[in-house]
């Protein structure tokens, strides 16, 4: 298949999956369970786990960085891959906690509310916005159109980083305020 008609042939499901997920994961994130009559109990062990996959994802893209920095494109690639990995793995456990418990209200005071507000708004919006840019980035690396991929790539990686990175900082500044 030429390199051009692989990028092509993943351009609808590039746009389909970058506005089902956002749409997706709001509609759940307002979906109670126990609304619907499921007796299940809230899933509150999961904030830990996933904002520790969060900072595993940023240490993995900064890995997969290095790694094709010293020409390792076998291992970039397969880092590269458990990042998108570990970023579904994320969504799942962030739904599931969302559907199974409350929504936890920030309780900091003062200048440290107004950074946790701008830190939470940016990650939620780059969080939507690195969803196409992760799938355009990948689909290219397989196609191999490496000219192509570096080019998105860099600005790819730092706004990925960025949102692992956010992503655990979010969780210790809202960790004091979990009910359990």
């Amino acid at each position: 298949m030429e390199d051009n008609t692989l990028e092509k042939k993943y351009n609808k499901f590039i746009i389909a999956v970058s506005i089902v997920i956002p749409v997706v994961v709001a509609i759940l994130f307002g979906v109670k369970l126990k609304d619907f009559g499921f007796n299940v109990e809230p899933l509150s062990f999961l904030p830990p786990i996933y904002a520790t996959t969060n900072g595993i994802t940023a240490v993995v893209l900064v890995l997969a960085v290095m790694a094709i920095k010293k020409g390792n494109q076998k291992l970039h690639e397969r880092l590269m891959t458990f990042a998108i990995a570990l970023s579904v793995a994320f969504l799942v456990m962030y739904v599931a906690y969302h559907m199974t418990s409350d929504s936890t209200k920030y309780g900091g005071e003062g200048v440290l509310r107004y950074v946790y507000f701008f830190i939470l708004v940016t990650h939620i919006l780059l969080s939507i916005a690195i969803i196409p840019l992760v799938l355009i980035t990948y689909v290219r690396a397989l196609a191999k159109r490496f000219d192509r991929h570096r080019k998105i790539a860099r600005i790819t990686f730092p706004l990925w980083l960025y949102v692992a990175v956010t992503g655990v900082v979010v969780y210790l500044m809202i960790s004091p305020y979990y009910v359990h």
